[in-house]
């Protein structure tokens, strides 16, 4: 499979997770700032730096699953992910993510400014093992 990338965008942090290369396991990598001029640089360099061979990116839908402006916005960062890249980006339902990285950082005992932090990339970290599963 190769190694994937998971962009989780949202309107002050981009959450970032990345797969083993084999393509089986996640874990969240690091934060980007949502609002910084040169995010798409920063992304381009992550996948050259990490040899990434597919991107994916949290599409948030509603539970009944219609799309509304937050998911119009994750389509146009996608976009912009491809044409910074050069890699075509998929677009993966990231429902109850954040939810589910929340409560495994609670069950961890990370303090709250800990789970501030580190909630963006472990959400992305979700649903990529999500997708990494589902792929297999």
């Amino acid at each position: 499979m190769g190694r994937v990338l998971a962009l989780d965008p949202g309107s002050v942090r981009v959450g970032v997770a990345v797969s083993d290369p084999l393509g089986v396991i996640a874990q969240p990598h690091s934060s980007l700032d949502a609002g910084d001029p040169a995010i798409r640089a920063r992304i381009a360099s992550l996948v050259a730096s990490l040899d990434i061979d597919r991107i994916i990116v949290g599409l948030p839908v509603s539970l009944d699953g219609t799309e509304g402006t937050a998911a119009a916005l994750a389509r146009e960062f996608a976009a912009d992910v491809t044409e910074a890249t050069g890699l075509e980006v998929e677009m993966v339902d990231e429902r109850f993510s954040t939810v589910t990285a929340e409560r495994v950082m609670i069950e961890s005992g990370a303090r709250r400014s800990e789970r501030k932090e580190a909630r963006d990339r472990v959400a992305a970290a979700v649903f990529l093992q999500a997708y990494l599963d589902t792929e297999r």
